[in-house]
């Protein structure tokens, strides 16, 4: 057979009738009909290698030559022959060799040759992504060119937009969700591999390249930080893996000196390193408390007779990190948490529209997950909108929508969207709480709508907030939006825990020196924290400083009893 089709090639190759030798050589090295995985080549290593070959001699010497008709052969069947043997190169690990091949493909060819390329490597060791990476880096242009060449940039932009979206059957109702959050978190996170990777200085613009890298994974990071942190709120003691993985990875590229990042001449490197650097604090806060949390836990299994002076002093020592911790995060008057050192002020004689998009899982308290129906997602629409008052829906124009995903049924797609005012999308934002939007959501991750089944919690995978114009077109990212809503629920959160932590310390008869600013905190107008809080933790924080003082009195009169 094979010498069959090598007569018909040199036959063919004699009478100089190219567009049907290209024919013959995708026909034979092309997958059958009836193979659904295209990605998988088929047919003789070396017709594929000479077909490939073929047709990149053939572009360079006629490339001023060819009809239209030859030209559309030689791009269209040529491209499809040059992908199998890229695909080929890649199933037989010589990744590095792919750039060659791939970068002579057509724009969205080469783009998606790479993208499916990094999806299938994530979990790969790092040698064999960074192979990846060098294949691409190395012979494509980072930034767009023009229309017919595929560019780095385009392909990193394709890979991390796709690693936030949901994929079909990712939640399973009967397993806990807080779980399952963290798994997914984590692939999520592994993307930010392909940003921390060194650029080669053979290439143009390195510095300026490393730069831009970085900033473009610090800009990811403090995305997938925001949502990582509003799935995390559960107090178990298992660490959100994926937040700490991104800290990981980004751990080497920031040692990088100043200079390179400002390289990039773009206004935003000193806010996202900012953010980057407080989400760093909050994430080891949050490590602090975990890791109490799991001696706290570990150490009520053991009765407090049996329970030796070090499992005691262990824990103790852990709810005094904690505490000074959290302090530190949420006494910081110059550069409070997650507040930008500048607003960027969006200004507009237009109409101005916000919109919120989330993803999200409906959580029962014992952590399964929901499944929705279309009564369930009408009710949750009356819920978000109950959250607000009807003079603020009617002036601000609010429009709730809540649907089942088409992309996972056991997910809901909620959207968002009204009128920005002062303060509220136009102007300085100077509650820092997110405005309406964050409020709506908050009431949703917090799991106190009312009108809707209590203690039912939104857990997000996806949130991106815009700003947007009358028509509806999309316009640009309103972050102040998101860092609002983490805000509104982070930082309740981490009075609430160091709380728990007093409480606990108090118990054990070790009165925390720190309880007393804690409360003057919350209630201090100079930190407002306390419109930040809903009702329902406003009454938790009573309870726990309730129980603390129960143990205050009981220490107070032990010597005496």
């Amino acid at each position: 057979m094979l010498l069959t089709v090598l007569s018909t090639k040199e036959l063919t190759l004699e009478l100089g009738d190219i567009p049907h030798l290209l024919d013959l050589i995708f026909s034979w090295i092309s997958p059958s009909e009836d193979d659904e995985n295209i990605f998988r080549p088929h047919g003789d290593p070396q017709m594929m290698r000479f077909g490939a070959h073929l047709v990149l001699v053939l572009r360079y010497l006629l490339a001023d030559q060819m009809k239209d008709t030859f030209r559309e052969k030689i791009m269209t069947v040529g491209d499809f022959i040059i992908h199998m043997y890229a695909m080929f190169l890649f199933t037989k690990q010589h990744e590095e060799l792919v750039g060659i091949y791939a970068s002579q493909l057509a724009r969205h060819r080469c783009i998606d040759l790479f993208v499916h390329m990094m999806e299938l490597r994530l979990n790969s060791s790092v040698h064999v992504r960074y192979k990846i990476f060098l294949s691409a880096v190395e012979y494509l242009p980072f930034s767009p060119e023009d229309d017919t060449k595929g560019s780095f940039e385009e392909i990193i932009e394709r890979v991390l937009s796709r690693s936030r979206e949901i994929g079909a059957g990712k939640y399973d109702k009967s397993s806990d969700v807080a779980e399952q959050h963290r798994l997914q978190s984590l692939q999520k996170a592994m993307v930010i591999q392909w940003l921390c990777f060194t650029p080669p200085s053979t290439i143009n613009d390195a510095k300026a390249v490393t730069g831009k890298l970085v900033l473009r994974a610090l800009m990811h990071s403090n995305i997938l930080f925001r949502e990582f942190a509003l799935i995390s709120m559960w107090r178990v003691p298992a660490i959100p893996i994926g937040a700490h993985t991104v800290l990981s990875l980004l751990a080497e590229p920031l040692k990088q000196p100043t200079e390179i990042l400002l390289s990039t001449e773009d206004n935003d490197v000193s806010e996202n390193l900012r953010e980057f650097q407080d989400w760093s604090e909050y994430y080891s806060c949050d490590a602090k408390y975990r890791n109490w949390l799991k001696i706290q836990l570990t150490n009520a299994e053991v009765s407090p007779r049996e329970l030796s002076g070090e499992e005691k002093q262990s824990e103790v020592t852990a709810a005094g990190e904690t505490l000074r911790s959290s302090l530190l995060l949420l006494k910081t008057k110059d550069s409070p948490w997650l507040v930008p050192t500048q607003d960027h002020l969006h200004e507009s004689a237009e109409p101005v529209y916000l919109e919120l998009h989330a993803t999200a899982v409906l959580c029962l308290p014992s952590g399964e997950c929901m499944s929705p129906d279309a009564t369930l997602c009408t009710t949750l629409t009356s819920a978000l909108y109950s959250s607000v008052t009807e003079v603020e829906v009617l002036h601000r124009e609010l429009m709730v929508n809540v649907s089942i995903s088409s992309r996972d049924s056991s997910c809901i797609e909620v959207v968002l969207r009204c009128l920005a005012v002062d303060g509220d999308g136009l102007g300085p934002h100077d509650l820092n709480d997110g405005g309406v939007l964050a409020s709506v959501m908050a009431a949703g991750f917090k799991g106190e709508l009312a009108r809707f089944q209590a203690g039912v919690t939104m857990e997000i995978s996806r949130l991106d907030a815009w700003y947007s114009s009358s028509d509806g077109s999309l316009e640009g990212p309103a972050t102040y939006v998101v860092r609002g809503l983490c805000r509104k629920c982070c930082i309740p959160e981490i009075f609430l825990r160091c709380m728990q932590v007093s409480v606990s310390l108090m118990e054990y008869g070790y009165p925390p020196d720190v309880h007393q600013e804690l409360i003057e905190l919350v209630t201090s107008p100079e930190t407002d924290f306390l419109h930040l809080f809903s009702q329902h933790q406003l009454q938790e924080l009573l309870l726990f400083e309730r129980d603390y003082s129960i143990y205050e009195l009981d220490l107070e009169e032990l010597p005496s009893s």
